[in-house]
């Protein structure tokens, strides 16, 4: 597949190592390559409304013309539709269409399409194969790498799920044009979540190139999700199941995942996650792990994005609390926390105390 690829990565995880193709415009050709692969017998691609409408026709023609058998499955668009009932609903779709440990589904979407249909994947029949094709930002730098899959439920968010790998990824940055602008920016904070963590080149990258990115430059986007999934491999290939180096891709959202929670979701993953981020900051400046100047400059970046930097005022702060004490990253009652000690290195730490976190969430 090296004539259709820009980039192409693998994930190292021995039997379960899969390729990610990186390029503009894939979407048109997915289907003669997926034709190659002994994946499964026929398909579901499992989409939301929107995405299905906007895109699903191109994806059924290109998969229809290699001749491979697939349905397409919708479910209403939002992180709301991330639950047990959904799931449920799916599942017993797959059923009634005779879908059998033979077939397999295309999680075609962003981030909750992926979860959920990784998820269904994972458990339907006792797992089937699944492919990737990510439709966000957020989704292609992020959670379409890596086989992290689940929903929420009321008392937090992923708390349900299973590590499962897909075969394959698929990234069309082409349809990044077409993102909402609010959904873009979301996706640069996880963007911005590599360079603090793993990589300083990266990061000073990603300051020289700030107003092409705003401008979507097809050639510095491609880099930019490459490099994305390039560091995220590397994590994962490491520590598949978060025991260890993996939990560093939480930067941000401990707090994150609390504040969106706390909103009702009415604050989407990304913009939550660049104010946990900047919350970490904070709490890595307070106990000393960071230089206050090193956390000012990645919270600058952060807003230069235009991305949200402050929790709203109005936001009940028991609430995120209670939130951040049931994250799934807890073990033991301890929280964990991933703070930067400088950018490009960080370390995980449980050992911040309730009143630090009561100084950072403060009105």
């Amino acid at each position: 597949m090296d004539t259709m690829s820009s980039y192409q990565l693998d994930v190292g995880l021995g039997e379960r190592s899969y390729p990610i193709f990186i390029e503009d415009g894939i979407l048109e050709r997915i289907g003669a390559d997926l034709a190659k692969r002994d994946i499964a017998s026929r398909y579901v691609v499992i989409s939301d409304d929107y995405v299905a409408k906007l895109y699903g026709p191109t994806l059924m023609a290109t998969l229809e013309q290699a001749g491979i058998d697939a349905l397409l499955l919708t479910f209403p668009r939002g992180e709301a539709s991330k639950n047990l009932q959904v799931f449920a609903e799916l599942s017993s779709k797959l059923a009634q269409m005779g879908i059998d440990r033979k077939s397999g589904l295309i999680a075609f979407g962003g981030g909750v399409t992926g979860d959920l249909t990784g998820f269904l994947a994972a458990s339907y029949m006792r797992g089937i194969p699944f492919v990737q094709i990510p439709t966000t930002l957020l989704s292609q730098v992020d959670s379409s790498v890596g086989g992290k899959t689940g929903v929420d439920i009321p008392e937090g968010k992923n708390l349900v799920g299973a590590f499962y790998q897909p075969k394959v990824v698929y990234i069309d940055t082409a349809v990044l044009t077409t993102l909402p602008v609010e959904e873009f920016l979301g996706g640069i904070a996880e963007v911005i979540k590599y360079g603090v963590i793993r990589d300083f080149e990266f990061y000073c990258y990603l300051e020289r190139n700030l107003d092409a990115i705003l401008a979507l430059n097809p050639q510095v986007i491609q880099e930019m999700v490459h490099t994305c999934c390039r560091i995220k491999a590397e994590v994962v290939a490491e520590d598949e199941r978060e025991a260890d180096v993996r939990r560093i891709l939480n930067f941000g959202h401990t707090i994150g995942h609390a504040v969106e929670a706390a909103s009702d979701f009415s604050i989407i993953h990304g913009h939550a996650v660049a104010i946990g981020m900047v919350a970490a900051l904070r709490l890595a400046v307070s106990s000393g792990l960071c230089k206050r100047k090193e956390a000012g400059r990645v919270a600058t970046l952060i807003h230069s994005f235009g991305l949200p930097t402050e929790i709203p005022e109005e936001m009940d702060r028991n609430r995120i609390k209670s939130y951040i004490k049931t994250d799934k990253k807890s073990i033991g009652g301890s929280v964990f926390y991933v703070l930067p000690t400088t950018i490009g290195d960080v370390v995980i730490t449980n050992e911040i105390t309730d009143e630090q976190v009561d100084k950072i969430l403060k009105k």
